[in-house]
């Protein structure tokens, strides 16, 4: 049974992004084993899929903070002996990053990866054994599909993409309303934030509608903007900090997420769930939410522009009106 090794570790979009990819491999080869090296944080996600066998995780960020610890050099030698304990048939790394290469560079296989002209880092491509031209203005999805149709030999898929996940259903002890949209409030950059009066006005026509703003969050500062948000709505409502794999249950039942640039609204898009996703500083041509159903996204906004509410909830009512 042929074996396969993919290598994509981070972001947590670069990693939704990267499940269709598996979709499409079990697609052509129904018995190809996959093994999915990924940052430890974001290992739930290529868990969800039933293609992936094996997540192995890496942990190169904590790594990188305690680079003098005997502890860390101990989980690097671990990672080497486990990813050369198994030979593959095949590599893939669809990161196309310096540090990518060097994980992927441990095992042992045909080592795939994109040429130094189309690779994020070019340096990464004197790591593989076969180097693939693959088009940089392109979405990412449309990029890693076509880097492992190129390295497996099987025609590049212009069906739309499959992220092949589901969610379990919502822990009962968080006391979801029956009604609610996630609000993905939180982003990396300041830059990429909708503002908090935004939020707020979002919320109060939610609420008239008879929808709850529902606001996760990961760390101290998005908890005290989500608490901020969520004071002035009626009954809005902000989440317990939660697992990837628990928030996936929560967005994946909810009515519809609106987010801004975030591996989240990624998730939700990849759930299938009617996503709106808000773009302030980044374009959404390339990393825009890339679904299954075209019908069920709208990405607005740009470098430069801030949508206002009641383009928001326009385009939430399209694509939520025949759900």
């Amino acid at each position: 049974m042929p074996r396969l090794l993919m290598i994509k570790t981070t972001s947590l979009g670069d990693v939704i992004h990267n499940l269709p990819v598996i979709t499409d491999i079990k697609a052509a080869f129904p018995n190809m084993e996959i093994d999915w090296v990924v940052e430890e944080s974001f290992a739930d996600i290529p868990r969800l899929h039933p293609g992936v066998d094996q997540v192995i995780t890496v942990a190169v960020r904590r790594w990188r903070k305690h680079l003098f610890q005997a502890s860390t050099w101990r989980e690097i030698r671990n990672l080497r002996h486990h990813l050369r304990a198994r030979p593959y048939n095949y590599i893939i790394d669809t990161q196309g990053l310096l540090k990518s290469a060097l994980i992927g560079w441990q095992a042992t296989g045909a080592y795939h990866g994109q040429d130094s002209a189309s690779a994020r880092e070019s340096w990464a491509a004197a790591f593989y054994q076969h180097r693939h031209p693959v088009a940089r203005n392109q979405h990412a999805v449309t990029r890693n599909r076509e880097l492992t149709a190129h390295a497996l030999g099987y025609t590049i898929p212009s069906s739309a993409p499959d992220y092949g996940i589901t969610a379990s259903s919502p822990d009962p002890a968080l006391r979801l309303p029956a009604h609610y949209v996630v609000g993905l409030h939180a982003t990396s950059r300041d830059s990429k934030l909708w503002p908090e009066e935004n939020w707020i006005t979002l919320g109060n026509t939610l609420h008239q509608q008879g929808f709850t703003l529902a606001l996760p969050w990961g760390n101290a500062n998005e908890q005290a903007r989500a608490q901020r948000i969520a004071s002035a709505i009626p009954a809005g409502m902000v989440l317990p900090r939660l697992s990837l794999n628990a928030l996936a249950a929560v967005i994946a039942h909810g009515h519809a997420a609106i987010g801004v640039d975030t591996g989240l609204v990624h998730l939700a898009a990849a759930l299938n769930l009617p996503t709106v996703a808000i773009y302030t500083d980044t374009d959404p041509k390339l990393t825009g939410v890339f679904a299954h159903d075209k019908n069920k996204v709208r990405n607005l906004g740009g470098q430069g522009q801030i949508p206002d509410v009641e383009t928001v909830l326009k385009a939430l009512a399209q694509i939520t009106s025949k759900k």
